[in-house]
């Protein structure tokens, strides 16, 4: 089982940085430290991107809560065990699910947390999803189906439903991933994509997708995904006899608790120098904010999980939340922008789905 973290959720520890007005003073310079980059949005008007606007809203993206059974330190949700508060009601359950039927367009519901699957309505949900015909992704934290006896039959759930499963992993050694999700992180997700294996998933002609995800553990980006998936495979197979999919590299971004520990490890600004400097416009057109929504676990809707995390609402000031959904105010909307937008944007760019270029 895991070992209990040393670290608390920053609104635990009533840190500054659980404002977020006060992360975005960070961000643009205001407080703390002076970062000489250009604005994001700059780099997009000297493109004719400006304003960045939505192609469709294939992904239905749901934070159902914060509650987590692990506090990592690079955590942009800041989601802990202390977050009971934060979970979705099955009020706005029901909303979700009638946006997600009557909207066209929409293919796929993107399950996120916290830990997703500690909440009480979880699988009522995904079962309620799959019946309307939605492909469900759920991104999985992996230790939480050994975090406890009830949730030892996630993986026979997720066959059954045909889940396709993103879970983290930010390396293949016990020190690297421990050193950023906590100590007995490594071990016990080792264990789980164990049972996952057992059941199907990863397993070539079962059409149970388990797709990884690597983060950096430190002040850099991502290697490319070329180069990271075929080692991570060698190694998994090598060691554990562990396969999956495809693993996505996804860039840190300069929210919440990695924010902190790019501020108190004093790499803030080298770090945001090297997002800025890496810019790459190719990027922009294959953003994820261009075709989903993201809701919170109190129904609010964002172009995106990060913009959610910093509390950006959409612009469409009459649909702000889901019980005032409205698609084509969405669908004509502009994305809201700030700084840490340089994130997706560095290098090969970053989604929920990994690369972009």
């Amino acid at each position: 089982m895991v070992e209990k973290q040393r670290i608390k959720s920053l609104s635990y520890r009533k840190s500054t940085l659980a404002d977020t007005f006060y992360q975005l003073q960070v961000l643009n310079g205001q407080e703390q430290a002076e970062v000489n980059i250009p604005s994001f949005t700059s780099r997009l008007k000297a493109m004719d991107e400006f304003p960045l606007k939505p192609v469709g809203i294939d992904v239905f993206q749901l934070n159902i809560g914060k509650l987590c059974n692990q506090v990592c330190r690079h955590c942009h949700v800041d989601a802990g065990p202390d977050k009971i508060r934060e979970n979705m009601s099955k009020a706005n359950l029901d909303i979700c699910l009638d946006i997600i039927k009557n909207t066209p367009g929409i293919t796929t519901v993107d399950i996120t947390g916290g830990a997703p699957e500690l909440h009480p309505h979880f699988k009522w949900f995904v079962q309620e999803c799959r019946k309307l015909g939605k492909k469900v992704m759920n991104r999985c934290n992996l230790t939480v189906i050994l975090s406890n006896k009830k949730y030892h039959d996630l993986p026979e759930f997720f066959k059954e439903n045909q889940v396709h499963i993103i879970s983290s992993l930010p390396y293949f050694s016990k020190n690297r991933t421990d050193s950023q999700r906590g100590e007995g992180v490594f071990e016990d997700s080792i264990k789980a994509l164990e049972m996952l294996n057992a059941v199907g998933y990863g397993q070539e002609g079962t059409g149970l997708i388990l797709d990884l995800v690597y983060n950096p553990t430190g002040a850099f980006l991502p290697a490319g995904q070329e180069t990271l998936e075929p080692e991570f495979k060698r190694q998994l197979d090598r060691r554990y006899g562990i396969v999956f999919n495809n693993l996505f590299a996804i860039t840190n971004l300069p929210i919440s608790r990695f924010l902190e520990y790019l501020l108190e490890s004093g790499n803030y600004e080298s770090y945001m120098e090297a997002l800025s400097e890496a810019f790459n416009p190719a990027t922009v057109s294959g953003v994820m904010c261009r075709n989903m929504v993201s809701v919170s676990w109190d129904g609010y809707i964002y172009d995106c999980d990060f913009n959610q995390m910093l509390e950006l609402k959409v612009s469409t000031r009459n649909s702000q939340h889901i019980r005032d959904f409205d698609a084509d105010a969405i669908l004509n909307r502009d994305i809201i922008l700030n700084q840490h937008c340089y994130g997706c944007t560095a290098g090969a760019g970053s989604s929920c789905g990994g690369e972009i270029a």
